[in-house]
């Protein structure tokens, strides 16, 4: 079997950016199970309530929710059991002295295969406030029309 190339994309947690204002990213490796590995490559799994947590100079991806494998059998994973992360010491002690910053979080924005092995984007995000939410929407939005606008133009000059 040839070996895999490239990054494959499992899972995206978009609504992290929504809520969060990203300061920081990570690439970590997992510490995964057989089953659960073969349930990644069936492209099944759910960042949406994911979080890391640091605990003793180690990091872990708590409430991601990773299947069971359907062919497993007594060997299977649980579907969201905490999965350890892997780190530098110099990014586990540089996430642990921003994080301990009130407002500030650690989360998962992606899970992916990169040549073969599983990997998770983590970042360093603040949370936004209500009206920063609005305000991003709004800014996206005035961002499309003013596209639109001169794709318009440009249209009515070729014509």
């Amino acid at each position: 079997m040839a070996k895999e190339k490239g990054r494959k994309l499992i899972a995206q947690n978009k609504k992290a950016r929504h809520d969060y204002q990203i300061l920081d990213t990570y690439e970590a490796g997992l510490v995964l199970s057989g089953t659960e590995v073969k349930s990644l490559r069936q492209g099944r799994a759910s960042l949406v309530d994911g979080f890391v947590q640091l605990d003793g100079h180690e990091a872990w991806l708590h409430n991601v929710h990773v299947p069971e494998y359907s062919q497993g059998t007594w060997t299977n994973h649980s579907a969201r059991r905490k999965r350890k992360l892997l780190l530098h010491r110099v990014e586990i002690d540089k996430l642990e002295s921003k994080s301990q910053e009130t407002g500030h979080t650690i989360v998962p924005l992606a899970l992916y295969f990169k040549d073969g092995r599983a990997k998770v984007e983590i970042a360093l995000a603040r949370g936004k406030k209500e009206y920063d939410k609005r305000q991003t929407l709004r800014e996206k939005q005035d961002r499309r029309e003013a596209e639109r606008t001169i794709s318009a133009i440009r249209r009515n000059q070729r014509a």
